[in-house]
């Protein structure tokens, strides 16, 4: 397959066309379609298309295919890898090519289309600096019928709100301001009470995420 591949670059510079292979970045060359492939690649798919003989074009489209692969590698974790290859071989070639391949030639107009805009949630919380997830928490606590899990959960909650809350706000927070966020986001069917239930302090919450950013840098070592 390399002795292929070599036939092919030798057989552009002998058959008059070395500019294809005119390695020297200046300003004059123009820019490239794909710019992982790299500038021999482009060239490459630019002689394809000078190639007269069908049968011919068609194995050399099928090299270049070969080369593409190699060269960028990424694309093989990606689902129908191979199929994406014959879609880029077109693109560099401005949809001018004609060859039997595997696959039909893609839209030019379906591939200029922009992908749909995803609206961001806007759920219109009160307490947004809480976070989304906290209210979807908060939503299954309330639906919850095993009374014990739902104590844990709820005391879970809460404690994550008074640290998202010291992430908004570090001063000290009474639990009380706590409790009554989550009476009001829950629609008062969740209530702590202060004189009976408990959070976890400043101090200890901080510590936990010092600790845990501790042990994540040390993972990314």
């Amino acid at each position: 397959m390399e002795e292929q591949a070599h036939e092919l670059i030798i057989e552009m510079q002998t058959r008059g066309h070395p500019e294809f292979l005119d390695m020297h970045y200046n300003t004059n060359l123009k820019p490239l379609k794909i710019p992982e492939y790299g500038r021999m690649i482009h060239q490459l798919v630019d002689y394809l298309k000078t190639i007269e003989d069908r049968e011919k074009r068609n194995f050399y489209a099928r090299e270049i295919i070969r080369l593409m692969g190699l060269k960028n590698k990424a694309l093989r974790d990606v689902p129908d890898y191979e199929h994406k290859l014959w879609d880029h071989l077109f693109i560099m070639a401005d949809f001018d090519l004609d060859i039997d391949a595997p696959y039909p030639q893609p839209d030019p107009e379906t591939l200029k289309q922009k992908p749909p805009k995803i609206d961001y949630p806007h759920k219109g919380y009160k307490y947004r600096f809480y976070g989304h997830i906290i209210h979807k928490l908060i939503e299954e606590a309330v639906l919850m019928e095993d009374e014990e899990k739902k104590n844990a959960l709820i005391k879970i909650i809460a404690n994550h709100m008074k640290k998202n809350y010291l992430n908004w706000n570090r001063d000290h927070v009474d639990d009380a301001i706590i409790f009554q966020h989550l009476y009001e986001m829950s629609g008062g069917k969740i209530q702590l009470n202060p004189g009976t239930d408990e959070l976890l302090r400043k101090e200890e919450l901080i510590k936990k995420r010092k600790n845990k950013n501790h042990k994540n840098k040390n993972n990314r070592r």
